[in-house]
């Protein structure tokens, strides 16, 4: 005889069991809403970090920056800190000549230091690109300025341009008069800082550079060689324009850097005022902002002038983008 099953399958009076392994409807839609929330989530969660150390050191401070730039805040002055200004600060940068002398060094010194620094780097890259005894250790050795202490740096280059005692006047002793003073004029300070900058930085994008040159494919030399072409033909006609991209990836960082020159001009200045020579020769625009912010402790003026050359980086590298949208829509 049949016993009489509810709607559940189970006799009157008794609940139905589940399989062993299986989760209530409740757990399961629980589960189902922690895997939801997992997939949608965890991206943001792997990207928070950034973004959170972004906001505290690098979001702030630039906020916090353009409000001190309204102000005439100075730590000789107590109080000053709620002083308002308005634009002032900027008017009266615009009319500042020394500010105007700071940005003309700081655009020379990096012209003079960026093109060689890339010439030499795709040079070199390409010789480190052949199969030469030793790879590894070139490769290594073209890294040591890199890594190398700006500090060390500067005292080495301070020796060799040095004037009465310098390296590089007494190798050209016999072709000068007298003792090149490479402080005291525009063209030899900035050729003596632009030197360090091009010796710190050229290995640095030589390795950039190998490395785009090892992702060319070889059967396009292959083929240029059977075409007739020369090395000089095949690196103008193959490996540049396979390296546009990364060429023009240094050139846009290049520039930024060159904007935000310190280091070098800063040791390579012999005054205790960071003057950047007796005539201000190479004071680059954030020696300058140093010179106002530490040296004189004018806050304020020093945040206008932080804030004029982001300004500045963000008109370059937006030239920089059009220009390499022209090329390709020129080359397309």
């Amino acid at each position: 005889m049949t016993a009489d099953l509810d709607h559940r399958g189970a006799p009157p009076g008794q609940t139905r069991r589940r399989p062993p392994g299986q989760a209530s409807p409740h757990r399961q839609a629980w589960r189902s809403r922690l895997y939801r929330l997992d997939v949608k989530g965890s991206p943001y969660l792997y990207i928070f970090p950034f973004f959170g150390l972004f906001a505290v050191f690098g979001l702030f401070p630039l906020i916090y920056t353009a409000v001190i730039s309204t102000t005439s805040w100075s730590p000789r002055r107590p109080g000053s800190e709620d002083t308002s200004v308005g634009l002032e600060n900027y008017q009266n940068l615009l009319g500042d000549e020394n500010f105007h002398n700071a940005l003309l060094n700081t655009f020379g010194i990096g012209l003079v230091s960026t093109v060689p620094q890339l010439l030499l780097a795709l040079g070199i890259a390409h010789l480190l690109n052949y199969k030469l005894r030793g790879r590894l250790f070139l490769r290594m050795g073209v890294l040591v300025p890199y890594i190398t202490s700006v500090a060390a740096v500067a005292l080495i280059f301070n020796q060799m341009f040095a004037r009465d005692f310098g390296l590089l006047n007494w190798f050209l002793q016999p072709f000068i008069e007298n003792p090149i003073d490479w402080r005291a004029e525009k063209w030899s300070s900035w050729l003596a800082v632009s030197a360090m900058v091009t010796w710190h930085w050229t290995g640095y994008n030589a390795l950039i550079y190998l490395a785009a040159m090892q992702t060319v494919p070889y059967e396009l030399y292959e083929s240029a060689s059977i075409d007739g072409a020369s090395k000089w033909q095949q690196f103008w006609h193959v490996t540049i324009p396979s390296l546009r991209p990364t060429i023009i990836f240094t050139v846009v960082v290049s520039t930024i850097g060159a904007l935000q020159l310190f280091a070098e001009p800063f040791l390579f200045d012999t005054t205790r005022n960071n003057n950047g020579g007796s005539e201000r020769q190479f004071q680059t625009v954030v020696l300058y902002l140093y010179q106002q912010f530490w040296t004189n402790g004018r806050y304020g003026y020093g945040a206008a002038i932080a804030w004029t050359l982001f300004l500045v980086t963000v008109v370059v590298a937006l030239a920089n983008f059009l220009l390499v949208r022209r090329i390709r829509s020129a080359e397309d």
